[in-house]
């Protein structure tokens, strides 16, 4: 019988299980060099491991950010990784809901994400028009940009989410 999912800030320890995942469930993808940046940074990304009888199984980064002229608390949520003989057993979502309460403990107040609606939907992301990605999206990824709300705000942010060094490439925004 398998253990319970243990899901915990990763270590150091964890870099070289945590870099064996994103090859496994990302194959037409090289997320590696963007990983390895945010896990050297400490001070920019909550990082996420999902582990299951001493087993890294997933992992998801949540990265601070803001909004240009405004004074909110952001964080772009991704990347997001699960062992594919792992995926569609609760994983990913478990490891995105702790962290959306470590960051709402922290008092973030807005999540974004660049990804699949009808996954993230689930988790409470809705489509953004409000917020701008750091680079112009293709027209067909409209609905990929989401974000959601951790607080109770009742007046919707606008602007450019601003990110560190380690997101301002192109080639992350682009197809």
């Amino acid at each position: 019988m398998l253990g319970e999912l243990e899901i915990r800030e990763s270590a150091h320890a964890d870099t070289a299980a945590i870099e064996s995942l994103y090859p496994k469930a990302f194959p037409d993808e090289d997320l590696l060099p963007l990983v390895r940046d945010l896990l050297q940074d400490a001070a920019i990304a909550v990082s996420l491991v999902g582990e299951i009888d001493s087993q890294i199984v997933g992992h998801a980064i949540f990265t601070k950010c803001g909004v240009v002229g405004s004074s909110v608390k952001a964080a772009l949520l991704g990347p997001l990784a699960v062992a594919p003989a792992w995926q569609r057993q609760g994983i990913g979502s478990a490891i995105v809901r702790a962290g959306l309460q470590r960051l709402k403990d922290a008092d973030v107040s807005l999540i974004c994400v660049l990804g699949d609606p009808r996954y993230y939907s689930r988790l409470g992301f809705q489509p953004d028009a409000l917020i701008d990605p750091p680079f112009p999206l293709p027209v067909e990824w409209d609905s990929a940009w989401q974000s959601q709300y951790l607080d109770n705000t009742t007046e919707a942010c606008t602007g450019r989410l601003t990110v560190p060094a380690q997101w301002q490439q192109p080639t992350l925004w682009a197809p």
